[in-house]
């Protein structure tokens, strides 16, 4: 948001003036305030796009101020809290009152202005939405903090500008439909339905009925129903050889005929679509390359520790008011922990993990043993490294030992696949092999790697 105006505030002058002066050669308009009186005034008299809030201040600190600002309202604009060491916890207890975002100090150049941007990008799309009544136009996507996600989003944003087709690759559960709507609601098309359908059922006996309708027009098949808007076909690898000719004849020919009917209709509609990583191995490649006009990578929930501790408040609140439950907050240890979990389901597994929590109905703090009970098992029948005690063993057999359950846990969330978990431990592949025979891992029936 070019031209926006940010206030700064915080007790010491220098880092005023650094954010000052970075802000301002990056064209923002920037005010400094001292402490919470100067805060105030700027705050009721300007007209603001961010506020960067300091915690620690002489008189009023930070907290009590946003306290103070909610109480009031609505916030006028999106609040960041700047923490300094030892105070992260009382940073993210401000995010549950009511600001966007916080960032560490000492401050990070690259980190602020990606903050910033961020910041101001919410507020943009949050100004948008509130004038348009269609809920599909009102679709916000979970909060992210990581590079890799916020580097998604951003592809989001450019393919909805788009309309050709588009595949969203990623794991089961990182959010790929999430990132399907997020373009519909961006696009030019976002006032028109966004129909969703699973491969798996489009079996060669209904694919037709259901892609196109049946004879004589009595039922409508799913391009019609998303005429003017989105058809998302979910877990593209689940399609048989029949639907496979089908979606590809539509695709390239950017038209279908009715059964019984002789004259093709063009289609008016965007066509979207799911695939997991590695898992297109019997797609016809002439359809994966229709449908890879432009592609987007969903990430990994493991891959975006950062974003870990603000999906969890995230979840928390929206479960607690959806379903009327007493709200928990997770301590500075449980979210630690669940930072370093491996997540093989991904976010739909994190908010299942909130969910179970709360339904708990513990204290009002959800600790590390509490969470480890809940957590799922290994995808080993090993211990998880965690677990497994290696003192008693002389350093050589324990460095093998955790070497053997460390890529053997690594293998299977990866797929099996040793070009994939190369990239992951950061290994060359020649050298990764023979690792993997020294220590008798199995590596062979993991399916064809990439």
């Amino acid at each position: 948001m070019s031209n926006a105006s940010i206030l700064v505030v915080d007790d010491e002058a220098g880092i005023r003036s650094t954010i000052r002066d970075i802000l301002a050669d990056e064209g923002y308009t920037v005010a400094t305030a001292a402490d919470a009186v100067e805060a105030r005034l700027v705050y009721g008299r300007d007209n603001l796009d961010l506020v960067l809030l300091d915690i620690w201040m002489p008189g009023t600190d930070g907290i009590s101020l946003l306290k103070e600002w909610t109480a009031e309202g609505e916030l006028k604009c999106p609040v960041v809290i700047m923490s300094g060491h030892g105070t992260v916890e009382t940073a993210v207890e401000a995010t549950r009152l009511g600001a966007l975002d916080f960032i560490e100090k000492p401050l990070s150049l690259a980190q602020l202005l990606t903050t910033i941007e961020g910041a101001l990008e919410h507020r943009r799309r949050s100004c948008t939405v509130s004038t348009v009544s269609n809920p599909q136009l009102t679709f916000d996507m979970p909060p992210a903090r990581s590079s890799r996600m916020r580097v998604a989003r951003e592809q989001a944003e450019q393919i909805a500008r788009q309309t050709v087709p588009v595949l969203v690759s990623g794991e089961a559960g990182s959010g790929r439909e999430n990132f399907v709507r997020y373009i519909h609601s961006l696009s030019s098309r976002a006032d028109a339905p966004l129909i969703q359908v699973s491969a798996v059922t489009l079996t060669d006996d209904t694919v037709v009925a259901t892609l196109i309708g049946t004879a004589g027009g009595s039922e409508q098949g799913l391009l019609q129903q998303a005429a003017g808007g989105t058809l998302f076909i979910s877990e593209l690898q689940d399609l048989g050889n029949r639907a496979q000719s089908l979606l590809l004849h539509i695709v390239e020919q950017g038209a279908y005929a009715r059964p019984g009917r002789t004259v093709a209709e063009p289609i008016e509609l965007r066509i979207m679509a799911s695939l997991q990583p590695y898992s297109g191995e019997h797609l016809r490649p002439d359809l994966l390359a229709a449908m890879r006009v432009m592609q987007l990578e969903v990430p990994a929930l493991r891959d975006c520790a950062d974003d870990v501790p603000i999906l969890l408040r995230y979840f928390v609140d929206q479960i607690v008011v959806g379903e009327g439950l007493v709200y928990r907050r997770f301590s500075v240890a449980a979210q630690n922990r669940l930072r370093n979990y491996p997540w093989p389901g991904n976010v739909r597994e994190l908010k299942n993990l909130v969910r179970r929590l709360l339904h708990n109905n513990g204290t009002a703090e959800i600790g590390l043993d509490e969470l480890e009970a809940c957590l799922a098992p290994p995808l080993s029948a090993a211990e998880p490294l965690v677990k497994q005690d290696m003192l008693a063993l002389p350093m050589r057999e324990a460095r093998e030992q955790f070497e053997r359950t460390y890529l053997r846990q690594q293998l299977g969330l990866c797929g099996g696949k040793v070009g994939k978990l190369a990239e992951r431990v950061g290994m060359e592949r020649t050298h990764l092999y023979r690792k993997l025979r020294a220590l008798g891992i199995d590596f062979r029936h993991g399916g064809p790697d990439d």
